[in-house]
């Protein structure tokens, strides 16, 4: 695993875009469409006040709003989300020309109203109109329903109809609601404003809802059938634009035919605000968004993130010498709108479209669009692409294109990647693994790469190891590692200071703290015995045909309390995950150990042979010692509960014992 990653290391690239020569060379009135995807599915889950936030943040792009289309994918159906984004089709009306007339840059309202922004009139005008908004919201989705006074028409009336007391989230008809139409609705300054248009698709219990990439490939044949634009832009619903120029970037590339007859997408990386000081549960992932993509770049292009990424239309229609014709031609990238998004045939044909059922007997997933067969759809997509032959580009720019939110909670964040260990077996595992299917259309380095991704959670074996194994030797007095003056140790000394120096180094030169990458290298041991193990079993299970729990989205929700604790760098195990369970036990091993091995070495008992031991348990303890304030010192919600830890007690002693007698 640690020499698959070395293939990042041998041609990275660093590309930067000159936005002053743009208009040299293009027009604005040439400018390609651009249609922007933003998914969601829970407002529970996923505040519709967050989405609205990313959804304006694009809208106010500086590119040409005739052609900037917003299509907002709602799975779970609900009619809270559309009627958040009926109140933002209103604030959009002064928020656009704002941005515009003051410059501004951050033009994501919530972000922009955090920040030091300036104390106008005008400014106290727009953030009033903005509080009432975000308020008449937050009262719809805490009330769970849209009462008649906050009906302000008959169209709005109309809307809300479609939705009857049989909906569900897994159980609803298509909804597509065009709420601004560039050619028709204008903002304050009586300029045309971008499209922006609500699509639920539909769902029924028969039907197979393939989660976020069956969200995506329907806004592709929707967005095909009403705009078409040869660029689509990704973007998940909490991470919003950072920098208006971004589009502007993407075409300082695809504007030479010769990168956009090659190049499937331009993959931006994600950068996380609110981040505390020492990142304590290494959400940024440095290494997977901002390292590894700039020596991906050199090979062939990074794999694709799920977001932040702008595609080529073309590029899902197979490779670039090798066309796949959809089975309408209405879907085509070469098909030409000639109605407008608002005829009687377009939307027709856009509910059809969107129907749960359309896929059935079609390419859709497999030869077109993006693709099914894992849960993590984004890398398997960008997989597939570059084995049918397409390259893709890492643009990292000094300002971040977009900020978006990482979780709080150790639960969550340990949930979210036991998906995506059950997503990357899901590939390792299937024809189309890197080892067998990848090596004879990437080549080698590319391979090591994709395999590195697809093979990741295989990281909880010597992880796991190295948890328990020298512990329990240690114990019972059990050599397992070379003598101090035995030659073989002087190569664990390089290896463990070797490693640890290149992670640093790598951390360090994208812009890391030793605290951060002290709380990373913490994770990765934490991640090994927690979610890549559960997360293995899952896929075990599953592939056994044992149903399992499937897709759960990361909550994202903030809880008071909770933040208030992840501000001040304390660890949050206050939820009663199985997850928690043996990373308390090798905590207590750990400890444990280390205990009675000390008086050992001070006696000088082997202690030449045991020093290694030592020194691994050692380790262990620093790196545990928030789960040792969580079991004993801590008294708030967010400890580590009481069955956990006791648990944890039994399983140590019944290791012990086991030890003892096998030892």
């Amino acid at each position: 695993m640690w020499s698959t990653a070395q293939a990042a290391r041998l041609y990275p690239i660093q590309r930067k875009e000159f936005l002053e020569n743009l208009d040299k060379v293009i027009k604005r009135s040439d400018y390609p469409a651009l249609d922007v995807f933003i998914c969601t599915a829970d407002p529970t889950k996923e505040p519709p006040m967050s989405v609205v936030n990313t959804a304006l943040s694009v809208m106010a792009y500086d590119y040409p709003t005739e052609k900037l289309s917003v299509y907002v994918s709602d799975d779970g159906g609900s009619e809270l989300t559309l009627f958040a984004f009926m109140e933002a089709a209103k604030f959009a009306a002064h928020w656009l020309p704002f941005c515009r007339e003051n410059n501004i840059v951050q033009r994501s309202p919530e972000a922009y109203f955090e920040s030091n922004c300036s104390s106008s009139s005008q400014t106290f005008k727009i953030k009033t109109m903005y509080e009432i908004m975000k308020m008449k919201v937050k009262h719809v989705v805490e009330r769970g329903k849209i009462s008649d006074d906050h009906v302000t028409s008959d169209e709005e009336r109309k809307a809300f109809n479609q939705w009857t007391h049989k909906c569900t989230s897994q159980n609803h008809p298509t909804v597509i609601q065009i709420l601004l139409a560039n050619n028709k609705n204008m903002d304050v300054s009586r300029n045309f404003m971008p499209n922006l248009i609500y699509v639920s698709r539909e769902k029924s219990k028969t039907s197979h809802h393939r989660f976020k990439a069956g969200a995506l490939n329907v806004l592709l044949r929707v967005s095909a059938v009403m705009t078409n634009a040869p660029i689509i832009l990704t973007v998940d619903c909490d991470m919003y634009s950072n920098d208006p120029q971004t589009p502007l970037r993407v075409l300082c590339y695809y504007w030479d035919p010769e990168i956009r007859s090659k190049y499937s997408y331009i993959q931006f990386p994600q950068h996380f605000q609110g981040i505390n000081k020492s990142d304590i549960y290494a959400c940024q992932l440095k290494r997977m968004y901002q390292i590894q993509p700039m020596g991906l770049d050199g090979l062939g292009g990074p794999d694709n993130a799920g977001t932040n990424c702008f595609f080529s239309r073309r590029a899902f229609f197979g490779g670039p010498s090798s066309f796949v014709s959809p089975e309408i031609p209405e879907l085509s990238p070469l098909h030409v709108i000639d109605k407008s998004i608002q005829s009687p045939e377009v939307l027709a044909l856009a509910y059809r479209v969107a129907g749960c059922n359309y896929e059935n007997k079609t390419s859709w997933g497999y030869k077109i669009g993006f693709r099914y067969g894992s849960l993590v759809e984004d890398y398997f997509t960008g997989y597939q692409l570059h084995c049918e032959g397409w390259m893709s580009m890492f643009c990292n720019p000094d300002r971040p294109s977009f900020l978006g939110h990482a979780p709080i909670s150790l639960v969550d964040m340990l949930n979210q990647q036991k998906r995506w260990v059950v997503g990357v077996y899901e590939v390792a595992f299937s024809k189309f693994s890197p080892m067998t299917y990848g090596i004879k259309r990437l080549g080698l380095l590319m391979t090591l790469l994709y395999s590195q991704y697809a093979f990741w959670p295989i990281w909880s074996i010597p992880i796991t190891t190295y948890a328990f194994l020298p512990q329990l030797a240690l114990i019972n007095q059990v050599c397992v590692f070379p003598k101090v003056s035995e030659p073989w140790f002087l190569l664990y000394i390089f290896l463990f200071l070797g490693a640890y120096w290149q992670d640093f180094f790598d951390f360090v030169s994208a812009n890391g703290t030793f605290p951060m990458w002290w709380n990373d290298q913490r994770i990765w041991t934490i991640r090994g015995l927690t979610c890549f193990c559960f997360g293995s079993l899952e896929f075990l299970l599953k592939s056994l045909g044992i149903s399992t729990h499937g897709f759960s989205l990361t909550n994202k929700v903030v809880d008071d309390e909770q933040s208030k604790r992840y501000d001040q760098e304390i660890f949050d195990f206050g939820v009663p995950s199985p997850m928690f369970v043996p990373l308390t036990t090798a905590a207590l091993i750990n400890l444990v150990s280390f205990t009675l091995g000390l008086p050992q070495v001070f006696k000088g008992n082997n202690w030449e042979g045991l020093l290694i031991q030592m020194f691994i348990a050692g380790f262990g303890i620093v790196n545990c010692w928030p789960i040792y304030e969580a079991m004993v010192l801590r008294k708030d919600n967010g400890k580590l509960p009481a069955k956990i830890t006791l648990t944890a007690a039994f399983l140590t002693w019944a290791l012990y014992m086991v030890a003892s007698f096998i030892f």
